[in-house]
This record gives structure tokens, sequence and C-alpha cells, in this order.
């Protein structure tokens, strides 16, 4: 399953596409100089228990170290999967 990204101004989402529906996002706001917001993400019933929201997270993870960014996660599932991360903490905005 391929993770792709899509960004239309100051909102993003990293996604899987299945048959022209996305099964599982995870979506984003720019919300400062070098800042992105996680606010929500949700994955498919039928993708639930295969780590698909762990891989999404970490895709907007490498997302922001390969930008020079650091990530507020408002998503409950974000913060918790970037919490128990001790790899992930360098990406953590103040």
């Amino acid at each position: 399953m391929d993770i792709q990204r899509d960004e239309h101004g100051k909102n993003g989402a990293f996604f899987i596409d299945q048959d022209g529906e996305w099964v599982a996002e995870l979506t984003y706001v720019r919300s400062g100089e070098g800042v992105i917001t996680v606010d929500h993400t949700e994955v498919d019933e039928s993708l639930q228990g295969q780590g698909v929201g762990e891989d999404l997270v970490k895709a907007v993870v490498e997302f922001a170290r390969e930008n020079n960014l650091k990530i507020k996660a408002r998503c409950k599932f974000a913060k918790k999967v970037i919490d128990e991360t001790p790899e992930y903490q360098d990406v953590l905005a103040g």
C-alpha cells in the first residue's frame, strides 16, 4: 500500500487510495513558520490492526524532517504514536 501526499494551500494529507477512495488518511495544516499541525487520523475498518495509522504518522514525521518542519499533534492518535516513539521526538514543536 502506497502512502501518497496531497497539499492545497495550508491544508495537506497523507493518504492511501484504494480504487479511487481514500481508505486511510492523516490530515494536517501548515500552522506557522516551519510548523504543521496534525489534526486527524482515520483508517478504514478493513485496514485496522495492520499498522496503517502508525505508517501514516511515520510518513508525516519523515516529511517534517525532510522539510525542516516541526509537528504539533492535535490528533490524539498521532500524539500518542509520536509521544511513545523516542526517535520521533526531534520533530515535536515546543
